[in-house]
């Protein structure tokens, strides 16, 4: 079918993830690949929820056993025979086929944001995790100021950014949201400058998080 007379979100999501530019690669790869993996460490059993073709998974393998989980299962065959991992086919809006307390560790990088329930899928995450295990990943933010002067000149939030994201999450809502399941052990911002350091509200247009389950 052509793109062209696709829904927007049909058209830019094989663009972007099919067939284009973000194919085989992962969003700010080399910046987030070191943190996850300093955080990460070694000797974990690892959760990857929604890694799609394990370009950014790859990075945290060593020394660690993984599970890639993703409803893409043309992503997922890649990344099992190019990178060995271990795959799984899951849908995130439903309940996870995974034991209870059974990782060290869940990652969900740039992946809430297209979920329309992230609070299911955040408790899920707390249940597969072991006491102690830490949930890690990254997500943008909304309604920083790039994203309020969009909306002052007529437009919507997605056409600022990407058509398949279903939440937009500001930057102390999201932070409580996690709070809510998990101990915040901190928040480092990706994208938006040095500003965003000091005034993350308004800054902030990505960011990575670290949180412990108690």
């Amino acid at each position: 079918m052509d793109t062209k007379s696709k829904t927007p979100v049909g058209a830019y999501y094989e663009k972007h993830h099919i067939t284009g530019n973000r194919l085989r690669q992962s969003f700010m790869e080399d910046v987030r690949k070191q943190i996850f993996s300093d955080w990460i460490g070694v000797g974990k059993s690892v959760l990857d929820l929604g890694g799609r073709d394990g370009s950014l998974t790859r990075h945290f393998l060593d020394g660690n056993r993984v599970i890639l989980a993703d409803i893409d299962c043309a992503a997922l065959a890649y990344a099992k025979e190019n990178y060995a991992v271990e795959t799984v086919e899951v849908n995130l809006n439903e309940r996870l086929p995974f034991d209870s307390d059974s990782y060290d560790g869940v990652v969900m990088a740039e992946v809430l944001e297209h979920l329309p329930y992230p609070r299911f899928t955040l408790s899920e995450v707390h249940r597969v995790l072991r006491r102690g295990g830490q949930f890690i990943g990254s997500i943008p933010l909304a309604y920083h100021l790039k994203d309020r002067w969009q909306v002052l000149r007529g437009k919507k939030l997605w056409m600022a950014g990407d058509p398949t994201h279903l939440q937009f999450f500001k930057y102390d809502e999201f932070v409580l949201l996690l709070s809510d399941y998990f101990r915040v052990e901190g928040v480092r911002v990706l994208k938006g400058g040095r500003k965003a350091e000091r005034w993350p509200q308004l800054f902030a247009r990505d960011v990575a998080f670290r949180c412990f389950k108690e």
